[in-house]
């Protein structure tokens, strides 16, 4: 897909896309942090209606539920092309010992040779977490690497 950026100066950065559907749509992202969304005519591409405006909240909210499936799509993607190499989720129970404790204190890739390369908490999602991300209840830890090395990440964070 090809996104055109245009420099408007004074005012931020649009982006325009075709969509599958023959629809040209514009994101007008403002200096000031807002963003725009807008269509044009098919008819006069000069000609926009604008759709709804966004905060910065909102846009980064948007943002997250957008990104949150292409992002279990690409590790799903990568796990079929390396042999031996599985994605799985692990769920943080209420209980568990790690909740309101850093990632890093799992040692899970150590214990266990399994990446916790994001966590899915609620919409957001957190890519590539650092040690010192504290884990939170019901957090979703996506997890790549073996099968037995997920089973390890999943016994290491339910263990009494």
């Amino acid at each position: 897909m090809d996104v055109n950026e245009v420099l408007l100066p004074g005012v931020g950065l649009r982006y325009e896309f075709d969509t599958a559907e023959g629809n040209r749509i514009g994101i007008v992202a403002r200096r000031d942090g807002r963003f725009e969304v807008v269509d044009y005519d098919r008819r006069d591409p000069d000609r926009s209606r604008l759709l709804l405006r966004l905060t910065e909240e909102e846009a980064d909210a948007v943002a997250e539920i957008l990104g949150a499936p292409r992002i279990a799509e690409r590790f799903a993607d990568l796990t079929r092309e390396v042999p031996g190499l599985s994605a799985g989720q692990v769920e943080v129970a209420a209980d568990s010992r790690y909740v309101d404790r850093p990632l890093g204190e799992t040692r899970a890739r150590t214990r266990t040779g399994a990446s916790i390369v994001a966590i899915v908490r609620g919409e957001a999602v957190i890519a590539s977490p650092s040690p010192v991300e504290v884990l939170r209840a019901k957090d979703v830890l996506v997890v790549i690497g073996t099968p037995d090395g997920i089973a390890g990440v999943d016994r290491i964070i339910h263990a009494p």
